[in-house]
């Protein structure tokens, strides 16, 4: 149970650091482009889309790192299955056709809670980005 334990403390640790390490890097990127002169509405959804994608990328990198650990402990079957679990506990969909073994299933609704933390953390910084960029172009036709 203590090597259980462990194992959750380091995965979460993981998939906080590639979230913070990736929001740092978007936040870079963006800090550099809002400095520009005013964007246009092709630019802003280039952004935009830039934006979703990196998120997207973020969280399919934390879903592989659970369905790594899963596979090389030997608690899922194949790779299908475990990144199908992954999949759906991290973002707590959570069919419940494909289920971890009794004494390490505590770990699927701790990857749920990890999830869903960094899902909103993505949301979050999406709605900040998105309130900027429109606060930048409104200040700027004003002028």
């Amino acid at each position: 149970m203590l090597a259980l334990l462990l194992s959750a403390v380091v995965l979460v640790a993981i998939t906080m650091w590639i979230h913070a390490a990736g929001i740092s890097a978007l936040l870079r990127v963006f800090m550099k482009l809002h400095l520009q002169s005013p964007i246009r509405a092709r630019a802003l959804m280039v952004i935009l889309l830039r934006m979703i994608w990196w998120l997207v990328l973020l969280h399919v990198a934390e879903i592989s790192v659970w369905a790594f650990f899963y596979l090389w402990r030997g608690y899922l079957p194949n790779a299908e299955a475990a990144f199908y679990f992954s999949g759906t506990s991290y973002t707590t969909v959570g069919y419940g056709d494909v289920v971890l073994a009794k004494p390490c299933r505590l770990l699927g609704p701790l990857e749920g809670l990890v999830g869903v933390l960094m899902c909103g953390l993505s949301t979050g910084y999406f709605f900040v980005v998105v309130s900027r960029l429109y606060q930048s172009l409104h200040v700027k036709t004003e002028d």
